[in-house]
This record gives C-alpha cells, sequence and structure tokens, in this order.
C-alpha cells in the first residue's frame, strides 16, 4: 500500500516536529529535509528519527535539483554521514532511508546506510522536463537490487505526464517512486497507489515552510478528501478535465459523495493542455468517467465512440463515460441550467429575495403556477461557446426568443443559425440589440473568473434593473458583472446552482444510478 510521507523544510528540528504533530494523523513516513535548517540546526538532526515517532527519510537536496542546500558536496556527504553515524540496534531511532541523488557515488555511505537498516532511495529530479529514456534512467538508478529508484520530473504539459504514467506502468510492481512535479502532476501524487509507487510525498501548508517541490498536496488533503489510504487496484477512478482548471470543486463534491455512501471511487483533477494526450492518459489509468469543462466541451466530440442526442444536437459535451463503444458522450449542462434559471424565477415568483428588493411578476404572498416554460421571454445569451450551446438549446426548448453576442461574429451566427435566434457581437451594435432581448441575461464565457478577474463582457450595455442576470461562473460568487447588475436592482444568480445540479445528473452518468435523495441538500461544492 503506497505511503504518504510529509516533507518537513522548518528552519528550526523543533519547527519540524511541530508540524509533524500536527499531522501525524495523516503521515506515514517523514523526510526530514536538512538542506533547510538554520545552519546551526543541522548539528542535531541524529535523534530526529527517534524524536520523530514515525521512519524518517534523511535528505539533503542541492538548489540545482530544487532543494537549498549550497556549499560543496564535501559538507553535504559529511551531513549524511552524521544522520547516520552512531547507529541503534533499535532501528527505529535510526533513519529509514537515506536519498542519495544518482550522481553520489560514496560507497562508505552507502555501505553504512545498508549495515544498519537504512534504505536507500536513489534519486533523479529533472526540473526542466521529461527524461527522453526513463527505462535506461531506471536501470542507472538502481545499482544494488534493494535500492528504490526515484523519478520526479517537472511535467511541462499533458505529454509529460503521459510519458511518466506509461514508463511507471511498463515497470510492473517494482520498488520505485514515479511522480510529477507540477500543476500537469497533482494526478500522479493521488493516483500513488495505481501507479505502482511507494511513496506520494506532501506538505503541510504552513505559512512559514516552504513546499518541498511543487504541486505537492498536504496529506490532510490526501486523506479527507481523496480518501488516499483506501485507493487500490480495484477503486474506480474518474475525473474533471480542463485548462487551466485552477479552480474546480468537484473534486470535493463527488469524493465527499463516495465518502457518504462508501462508493470505492474517487475523482482527481486533470489540467491539460492536449485533450489527445489526456485521452491517452485516460486510456492508461482505465478512467471511467470524466467532467470535460473550459476548453474542450466542443473539441472532445472528436473523441467519442458514441454520443446523446443532446450531444450531437448542440456539439458540446460535458461529461464522458466509458462504454463498448469507447468514449460517450452526455451533456449535463443543458438540464443543468434550465433547471437552476426556472428554479430562481419561480423563487422570484413566490416573493423570494433579488438585490432590489422587488418581487417580478406578481404581489408579496400571491400563489401563482409553477413557471416551466420560457414562452414569451427574450433572452441574451453572451458567449457561443460548449457552455452557450447548452444554453441556447435548452431556451429554445423552453420556448424562449434569444439573441447570441459574441466577440467572434461567425460563432455568435452559426449557433444562432440553429435556433433562428438573433446574433451580434460584443460592441454597440450589439448591445443596441439587447434592448428588445432583456428579460434575460445569461453569461457563459469565462470573463470574470480567475484568470479573467475584471472583465465585464458586457461594460456598454446599461442595467435597467428589470433584466433576470445570470453568470454561469461560481467562482467568483460575485463577477463584475454581476455586481454591476445587482447595483442597478437586478436580480442575478451564479453558476453555483446550476453547477450542483449538472452534477447531480453527471453522478447518474458515471454510476448509472439516481443521486441519493438523503445527499440532495447535504453535499455541496
Amino acid at each position: 500500500m503506497a505511503k504518504i510521507c510529509l516533507c518537513l523544510t522548518a528552519k528550526t528540528i523543533a519547527r519540524d516536529l511541530e508540524i509533524l504533530e500536527k499531522n501525524r494523523r495523516y503521515a506515514d513516513i517523514a523526510e526530514l529535509r536538512v538542506d533547510c535548517l538554520d545552519p546551526n540546526e543541522r548539528f542535531l538532526i541524529r535523534r530526529f528519527p527517534e524524536q520523530a515517532g514515525i521512519p524518517v527519510i534523511l535528505t539533503i537536496r542541492r538548489d540545482l535539483e530544487g532543494g537549498r542546500f549550497t556549499e560543496g558536496e564535501s559538507s553535504r556527504i559529511r551531513l549524511l554521514s552524521q544522520g547516520l553515524a552512531f547507529a541503534e540496534a533499535d532501528r527505529r531511532k535510526n533513519f529509514a532511508y537515506i536519498d542519495l541523488e544518482e550522481d553520489l557515488d560514496v560507497p562508505s555511505l552507502e555501505e553504512a546506510a545498508r549495515t544498519f537498516g537504512t534504505r536507500i532511495i536513489r534519486s533523479s529530479h529533472n526540473l526542466e522536463g521529461m527524461d527522453a529514456d526513463i527505462p535506461g534512467k531506471l536501470r542507472k538508478l538502481r545499482r544494488v537490487g534493494d535500492e528504490i529508484a526515484k523519478i520526479a520530473v517537472m511535467a511541462r504539459g499533458s505529454a509529460d505526464a503521459l510519458a511518466l504514467v506509461r514508463a511507471a506502468k511498463a515497470e510492473g510492481r517494482t520498488d520505485k517512486i514515479f511522480l510529477c512535479m507540477g500543476h500537469y502532476g497533482t494526478f500522479s501524487r493521488i493516483l500513488t497507489e495505481k501507479l505502482g509507487s511507494l511513496i506520494t510525498y506532501t506538505s503541510a501548508g504552513e505559512e512559514d515552510t516552504p513546499q518541498a517541490a511543487p504541486g505537492q498536496l498536504s496529506p490532510r488533503e490526501l486523506v479527507e478528501l481523496y480518501r488516499f489510504r483506501g485507493i487500490t487496484a480495484e477503486t474506480k477512478v474518474f475525473g474533471v478535465v480542463g485548462y487551466p482548471l485552477k479552480v474546480t470543486g468537484s473534486p470535493r463534491f463527488f469524493n465527499t459523495v463516495f465518502d457518504m455512501e462508501y462508493t470505492d471511487a474517487v475523482y482527481v483533477p486533470f489540467p491539460a493542455d492536449s485533450l489527445a494526450d489526456f485521452i491517452a492518459l485516460a486510456g492508461e489509468l482505465e478512467l471511467s468517467g470524466v467532467s470535460v469543462t473550459v476548453p474542450y466541451k466542443e473539441k472532445v466530440t472528436a473523441f467519442l465512440g458514441s454520443m446523446s442526442d443532446e450531444v450531437e444536437l448542440i456539439g458540446a459535451c460535458n461529461t464522458i463515460t466509458q462504454g463498448p463503444q469507447g468514449w460517450r458522450g452526455t451533456n449535463t449542462d443543458m438540464r443543468g441550467f434550465s433547471d437552476s434559471l426556472l428554479n430562481f424565477m419561480n423563487v422570484l415568483a413566490a416573493g423570494g429575495p433579488d438585490k432590489a428588493g422587488k418581487v417580478p411578476g406578481q404581489a408579496r404572498g400571491q400563489r401563482a403556477k409553477p413557471i416551466t416554460s420560457l414562452r414569451g421571454k427574450k433572452v441574451t445569451v453572451i458567449g457561443a461557446g460548449g457552455a452557450a450551446r447548452a444554453v441556447a438549446a435548452e431556451l429554445y426548448r423552453l420556448g424562449a426568443k434569444a439573441l447570441i453576442l459574441n466577440r467572434t461574429l461567425t460563432k455568435a451566427r452559426t449557433l444562432a443559425g440553429l435556433y433562428k435566434f438573433q446574433w451580434g457581437g460584443l460592441d454597440e451594435r450589439g448591445v443596441n440589440l439587447m434592448g428588445k432581448f432583456a428579460d434575460i441575461v445569461i453569461q457563459t464565457t469565462p470573463a470574470g473568473m480567475e484568470g479573467n478577474p475584471d472583465r465585464d463582457p458586457l461594460e456598454l450595455y446599461s442595467f435597467t434593473g428589470r433584466e433576470i442576470v445570470m453568470d454561469l461562473i461560481y467562482e467568483p460568487d460575485r463577477t463584475p458583472l454581476l455586481r454591476r447588475a445587482a447595483q442597478a436592482g437586478c436580480p442575478v444568480l451564479n453558476g453555483y446552482d446550476m453547477l450542483i445540479r449538472q452534477a447531480r445528473y453527471q453522478y447518474t452518468q458515471f454510476l448509472k444510478r439516481d443521486f441519493p435523495p438523503a445527499l440532495l441538500n447535504r453535499v455541496t461544492f
């Protein structure tokens, strides 16, 4: 079973022990990063294994491999020797492992380690990308059969992540540690057992201690969110793919559900700069299902073996699952969007809150039939991408008339043409057209989310306070567009409720059963 290693990078032994104690329930192993200690603290390392009370890796990482040790090699070897000196008969008081880089050749140090039961991790750290010949690298690393070969690479993109997974699978169940550093390699720190790797490395996330390597998660996150210790060869793997995918609540939602209902499954983020490479990676990892987000909702259709009628109609897909014909694509955005919008309109009609304190459509307290149609409503849709396609299809199904506005006019015209909607650009002419389509405004682009936090795609439009305004972005909860609309007195809705609703539909696609009614109000993002 793969182990969780907590990397300790404080300046003092006392602070390292304090951090270890705080995370003891989550960590199986600790790595003492001697290179991060103050110089006078380095003389105290010998007693650390006994103080820690769990197996400890002795590591002194050089700056050229991402560490902080800048003195000469003779000083480093002397410190490593000091850590192994005066070994105890009780091996729990000795370092359980020692990390030696591939180019460090000190036979006396290696002999001392083996004599006293300290296992050697022979490591290679490539901060520039993927090694061209990983099998060859492994052969060079394993000088003696009992050594653990460790390969850590900085994944520059999905192709590097894919190459590492293929190399790990080809290596089989030999003792090894394989991981991808950086944003693209997050999955490798979670699916350690699936890769046949012995150890995953974590950082505590304390403000006064540096992260030991790019992309590390906290041990608590691994245990509580991803249920790391329960992942086995039989565990089903689901995930979300997108780019840059720096903000996603989906892992929290699905992993919480899996935990509550004791489902042997895990849901993992997959930032991907290449959809083709991700699809290959998904095959290597035998993913059961994937949520597809920006910018791949349209591009993913090229990789499907079959698709639902909705995907065929709109050319956009946000959910793929493995089936007899390969990947099958469905779209849960459509129902998630319309359910959310209609629910909001019913809340408003029943006297629910809006920013201006108004209740559109009826007097307070007056009962009305539930709103199930948009017939007679004039709607403006901002954007013409995958999310906009789902929105437009539902608007058409519910009987609304719509205007599609987009920066690229050809995309706006193409989408509008499917439903005989009006179209235009995000310019003065397009804004003028909005006057006839201002009952509801739906914003579907990434404008206003992380990476584009200050963007307002409708800066030329002045809200009257009568529009219902919905932005599909859920983080931040108020984009510049929603803030401006609310200030004008408009009832506003972000994408959080839609996210929850479409995720419940995705659950049904993934597990072939309805979302548990008992969890409807208990699970959030």
